[in-house]
């Protein structure tokens, strides 16, 4: 073999080596990339489900508090991840706004599990923040800091109470009379330090209620589109669909007059929760326009509404007249 003919043959060797290795070198690379979208792919999964459990939205494409609006503020729930349940503590399963006791590391911790019934009574409570510290910071929303609902677990016997904090975090919570029987309490909170800063969230525990007839369970009202309070007659017009925002009409008359004396209440001239029968699962209706200090209003009130989830809800609004609070109850069907 002459030499031009070994120095060309060598050259050929050469380029076929290094052309095999540059595609073994390739092949690991896209083995790699693919690995790394495979589990980007993974993770968007992962994320889409956790979206969906933690605002009750699994297969009602619906987005948040709420979860729809489930406190005053947006909440910050598409990361929330429920923790294990302690005792008066939602299900850890459960997928439906407003019934974890713990979210982003924030947690409602009761002083009580049981409250007496037939009497005034007070419940205290903190919230604790990530670093498991109760905390003291909080942002006013709709001029409060903290808004505190109790409901029976028929969805009888709705409070809405602004409770007042101790120095020290704890916050008490004075309630009206209960009746006998479940009652999950809910705290509506948006902190005003942590890395949930300026994030809305509804955390509630369960307690019970000894007595007579705890065990007694009133019928959900039928839904309708009209309730009567106080003389007044409330009238909501819309058809929400869950996990879609949507607008409710809410008009305020009587004796068949339309009312334009309502007073700010918490800056609005209403103000609307629900919550779902069967789960209690919670949702605010925010108003779409704010009261200004000494205006009145009416007849008329629109409410962005985003349920979350399909079923029977039982809306309750509350609104000022001549210094007055009244509070409507009202059954409503969501497809």
């Amino acid at each position: 073999m002459s030499h031009t003919t070994h120095t060309r043959t060598r050259r050929t060797r050469n380029r076929s080596l290094a052309l095999a290795a540059g595609a073994a070198v390739l092949a690991l690379t896209l083995t790699a990339c693919g690995s790394d979208a495979m589990g980007g792919m993974d993770h968007g999964a992962a994320g889409a489900t956790a979206t969906a459990t933690a605002t009750g939205a699994t297969g009602t494409g619906a987005g948040t508090p709420a979860g729809g609006h489930q406190g005053h503020r947006m909440p910050g729930a598409d990361s929330a991840t429920a923790t294990t349940a302690a005792p008066g503590t939602a299900d850890p399963a459960a997928d439906a706004p407003g019934l974890a006791a713990e979210r982003n590391g924030y947690r409602l911790t009761p002083a009580t599990d049981s409250l007496p019934a037939g009497a005034p009574t007070e419940f205290r409570f903190t919230v604790t923040g990530p670093d498991g510290k109760p905390l003291t910071a909080f942002e006013p929303d709709q001029t409060k800091r903290m808004h505190f609902y109790a409901i029976r677990s028929d969805l009888t016997g709705f409070q809405h109470v602004h409770p007042e904090m101790a120095a020290d975090g704890t916050w008490t919570a004075p309630l009206a009379a209960l009746t006998a029987g479940s009652w999950r309490l809910y705290a509506s909170f948006v902190p005003d330090s942590g890395p949930g800063r300026g994030t809305g969230l509804v955390l509630s525990r369960t307690v019970t209620v000894p007595g007579e007839g705890a065990a007694a369970v009133a019928e959900l009202p039928a839904a309708t589109g009209t309730a009567t309070v106080d003389g007044y007659t409330v009238s909501v017009e819309g058809t929400p669909v869950a996990g879609k925002a949507g607008e409710l009409k809410v008009t305020v008359s009587k004796d068949g007059k339309p009312v334009t004396d309502l007073q700010p209440y918490l800056e609005t001239f209403a103000h609307l929760t629900a919550f779902r029968a069967g789960d209690q699962a919670f949702a605010h209706l925010h108003p779409e326009a704010r009261a200004a200090a000494g205006a009145t209003g009416g007849p008329t009130l629109p409410f962005h509404a985003e349920l979350p989830a399909s079923g029977a809800w039982r809306l309750f609004l509350q609104f000022q007249t001549g210094g007055q609070l009244h509070t409507a109850g009202l059954t409503l069907d969501v497809g």
